[in-house]
């Protein structure tokens, strides 16, 4: 272990210590920033408390979620580490091994358990350190939280798990219902060009920035050394990996990627859960409370707001405004800071008693807003909070709809001899992505609420101005206009009865809000909420693939994230239908090529069943019929 070098003045009463080089249990050394409390410059003696974040996005570097409301620039990491400095913390940053100023080769997720807990040992043993170490950070900074309390280090006495932390990153993360994430594509591509920088590398930048991303999109899938990451080896290797290792074995049970299978394991102490429905981690957050709630022991909180993926303070989320109330900071919390710093206090400090953990459960409902459209362009959306003690709430019911060969969606059980609907579905051809819940998808995709409706700003759209409903392979199914509200609360699911001519296939399932034309729009407004993708060769099991036999009929379950929204009287409920869902995911060739490896394309012709025998249908859970459509928790 190294000793701590000289301290650097940040202000009188915070000195940093910059680039301590802490070494792994495989001498493998990692560079962190040491935040202290100090009086005339100089260090205090006595032991506190510590808050460490370990990223891979650069300890020194800012973080984009560090925004407090009516913020333009986020916080540097300096201006967040002196809050809690001068609330008597500690306050430590890490470098992620092979990122930046630490040592060793990134393999993204699968060094964080051991590093994590060894860092916190490290931390540990410093006369500096109380002895008890809380944790916070977004996304994979929420990885390498989850990632070392698996490993059940002794010193962690709570965690804030911002958006990530994985519960199972084979069906939320990395892979959806048998199919790749391809935000793990442009993440890698994004931060193999920043590794190039930070390393001086200016030959490998100069190659990967040369590299035209949208074109090598339309030239998947990805192969060795055919790829815009070749000048990346390392990274061309992980994420080529993450791509053709299609099947649920022990490569997804590693710690790091896989919490479901150690949330025994995991310390009974205070966690906090925070995301947003349009966040890619919305399965990760529930399953992770869940699973963390069990055995009883643990007091958590859950925070789901309405936005993106870190996007906790602002209003929106891509064409879709939320309205004043949507911020956590005024809301849910004075400020995200005043918010981590209370939870610290209380679980680190046993600092002043307050609410935290008696209606623990904050909730942000969509909808209900004007249906006009704001000064920003946006439509007005509306939304807010309501608060509970716990989950599920108690009041929900479920919800069935059925699918309809006149394109209708409804509780009236279909006809013995409903027709089937059957549509090609050309691999060449993708159903574009458009928003949804996304993130990292940046130059290639966004994510957020947006009109159903191809357009120049999307991946993939070329008949500018049609509804995706327009297109052949795409089945759209419509409720009549509501003749009270709904509010869809929670899980969200399709079970289809389907067939292929294709040895395998994927299919696809969207939720979207259809507002009634208007002055403003139209042609009324078709917000997607949530969806879903299943590949059928994972029909029997996500352990073993099977090709579909000729003449097979299936029945497939397609999981969407959970969502929650109030319906308007006068809307109506869509569900959409298809067979891809680009460049969200990967796009299945039709042939039974193996994940990753099939460079031929053959067209499918899929088959949507619709009769009594069987039905497909929509389950949506949402508050009780008895509630009239209003709220039963409490509002916040």
């Amino acid at each position: 272990m190294t000793d701590l070098q000289a301290f650097q003045s940040v202000t009188d009463d915070m000195v940093l210590c910059r680039d301590v080089m802490v070494t792994m249990r495989d001498g493998v050394r990692l560079a962190t920033d040491i935040y202290r409390p100090a009086s005339g410059g100089r260090a205090l003696d006595r032991p506190a408390p510590v808050i460490v974040e370990r990223t891979p996005y650069g300890k020194a570097m800012a973080s984009r979620a560090e925004l407090e409301v009516s913020m333009t620039e986020p916080m540097d990491r300096a201006t967040v580490a002196e809050h809690f400095v001068r609330h008597g913390y500690i306050v430590v940053y890490q470098d992620c091994r092979g990122r930046y100023g630490s040592e060793g080769e990134f393999v993204k997720y699968r060094s964080e358990g051991p590093d994590g807990y060894d860092t916190l040992a490290w931390i540990a043993a410093q006369p500096w350190c109380s002895g008890r170490i809380g944790t916070m950070g977004l996304s994979y900074a929420a990885h390498t939280q989850m990632a070392a309390a698996c490993l059940a280090p002794p010193a962690l006495a709570t965690m804030i798990l911002d958006s990530g932390g994985f519960s199972n990153a084979f069906t939320c993360g990395i892979r959806q219902g048998g199919a790749f994430e391809l935000k793990q594509a442009t993440w890698a591509y994004r931060e193999a060009r920043e590794s190039a920088v930070a390393a001086g590398d200016e030959l490998a930048r100069k190659a990967l920035e040369a590299e035209n991303l949208h074109r090598w999109f339309g030239k998947m899938p990805w192969s060795e050394g055919r790829s815009p990451l070749r000048w990346a080896p390392d990274y061309e290797a992980y994420l080529l990996e993450q791509w053709r290792h299609e099947t649920f074995d022990g490569f997804w049970k590693q710690v790091g990627i896989h919490a479901a299978g150690f949330y025994d394991a995991i310390p009974h102490i205070p966690i906090a859960l925070i995301s947003s429905w349009f966040d890619v981690y919305v399965p990760t957050t529930f399953e992770n409370f869940a699973g963390l709630a069990r055995n009883g022991k643990r007091p958590l909180a859950l925070i789901m707001g309405p936005g993106l993926h870190g996007d906790r303070n602002l209003t929106f989320a891509g064409d879709v405004d939320f309205g004043p109330n949507a911020p956590l900071g005024g809301n849910v919390a004075a400020s995200w800071l005043e918010f981590r710093r209370r939870w610290f206090d209380r679980w680190l400090r046993s600092g002043p008693e307050d609410n935290l953990d008696e209606e623990p459960i904050r909730l942000f409902v969509m909808g209900g807003g004007k249906g006009t459209k704001t000064e920003t362009g946006r439509l007005d959306h509306g939304g807010r909070w309501i608060k509970a003690k716990r989950w599920p709430l108690p009041d929900m019911t479920e919800q069935t709809y059925y699918l309809h060969p006149n394109g209708r969606l409804s509780e009236a059980f279909p006809a013995p001899d409903a027709a089937a609907l059957s549509y090609d579905f050309d691999p060449a051809d993708p159903v574009p992505t458009i928003g949804g819940a996304l993130t990292s998808g940046q130059p290639i995709f966004t994510g957020g609420g947006f009109d159903q409706r191809e357009d120049k700003r999307f991946f993939g759209c070329r008949n500018f101005g049609l509804p995706l409903s327009a297109r052949l392979d795409v089945l759209s199914f419509e409720t009549e206009p509501l003749a009270d509200d709904l509010t869809v609360l929670g899980r969200v699911e399709v079970e289809l009865w389907a067939a292929t001519d294709a040895p395998d296939t994927d299919f696809t399932a969207k939720l979207i809000d259809v507002y009634p034309p208007s002055a403003d729009y139209p042609t009324g407004f078709a917000l997607n909420l949530t969806d879903g993708i299943f590949r059928c060769r994972f029909r029997h099991s996500f352990e073993r693939a099977e090709l579909v036999k000729p003449g097979e009929i299936m029945r497939l379950r397609i999981e969407l994230f959970a969502t929650a929204n109030l319906f308007r009287a006068g809307h109506r409920l869509r569900l959409d239908i298809s067979s891809s869902n680009f460049p969200k995911f990967d796009v299945n060739p039709n042939t039974g090529a193996p994940a990753g490896l099939g460079r031929s394309r053959q067209v499918a012709r899929n088959t949507v069943f619709l009769d009594r025998a069987r039905p497909s249908r929509l389950i949506a859970e949402r508050l009780g019929a008895q509630s009239g459509g209003s709220f039963s928790a409490e509002l916040a």
